[in-house]
């Protein structure tokens, strides 16, 4: 079998995001998504109650994943509260230790910023050697910086350019969105890092127009972010699965 990738897919794919406080919820909806046509999971381990977080229970859910590629995120806040960065960003390379395929790290990992976004030298330095931990151990990189509102398409390209710079296979930025001339400038947007990037991207917005997170994929986003369903824990913003496949199906035909 093929070694699981982010990189390289004809389509976007169709990432399941996972969010539980349990193994036993996170196979649920895993083994459901499966059933719906899932292409890759996203399991967010910042959610997840702290006397489940071992390198087993890690194993054992992405075995459940059926050789899917896994991304994982490990944040700030949630269940993580009150752990350094250092902590977290050592936690992510046993996720990497133990099978995920993408590991997400913030641009602001080492120097917390509103953004997530630094430019400190040494909190530089210190996220390219953990992209670097990352890589030895054989996963890949997702490099985020939830700006959550509206940002000139200038600087949503330099922030982007900075996050392949430092060593990311793939750049993340959430903008935002308010208005259908701002919807209209993020679309904008994603040709401007397809002529400029020589990294796969992931633009996505918040706030009340969010299109982007349902057609972004057509115009050149390397994936889609969706939800099997929507419960305590999901990201209310991301689409279900269903509801993604029938829009793919219907603008590719």
């Amino acid at each position: 079998m093929a070694k699981a990738t982010f990189l390289n897919h004809g389509n976007p794919l169709l990432t399941v995001m996972v969010q539980a406080d349990n193994p036993e919820r996170v196979k649920e909806l895993v083994y459901s998504s499966l059933q719906e046509g899932a292409e890759a999971f996203g399991m967010q381990f910042c959610r997840m109650k702290s006397e489940y977080r071992n390198k087993e229970t890690y194993k054992e859910l992405f075995a459940a994943a059926n050789g899917l590629p896994i991304y994982v995120t490990n944040y700030r806040g949630w269940e993580n509260e009150g752990k350094t960065d250092a902590v977290l960003a050592d936690e992510i390379v046993e996720l990497a230790d133990c099978g995920a395929t993408l590991c997400d790290i913030t641009a602001d990992v080492f120097d917390k910023q509103k953004g997530e976004f630094t430019t400190d030298t040494e909190a530089v330095k210190q996220q390219i050697e953990l992209i670097n931990k990352i890589h030895e151990r054989g996963a890949e990189v997702i490099m985020s910086s939830h700006i959550c509102e509206f940002t000139p398409a200038e600087r949503v390209l330099e922030i982007a350019k900075e996050q392949e710079r430092r060593g990311a296979d793939i750049s993340k930025i959430v903008v935002g969105a308010n208005n259908a001339r701002e919807e209209i400038e993020n679309l904008r947007i994603i040709d401007l890092l397809k002529e400029n990037l020589k990294i796969p991207f992931l633009l996505l917005s918040s706030g009340e127009s969010r299109i982007l997170r349902r057609i972004g994929g057509e115009f050149g986003c390397c994936m889609y972010l969706c939800v099997y369903e929507h419960d305590e824990f999901s990201t209310r913003a991301q689409p279900l699965l269903k509801n993604v496949k029938k829009i793919t199906e219907a603008i590719r035909n």
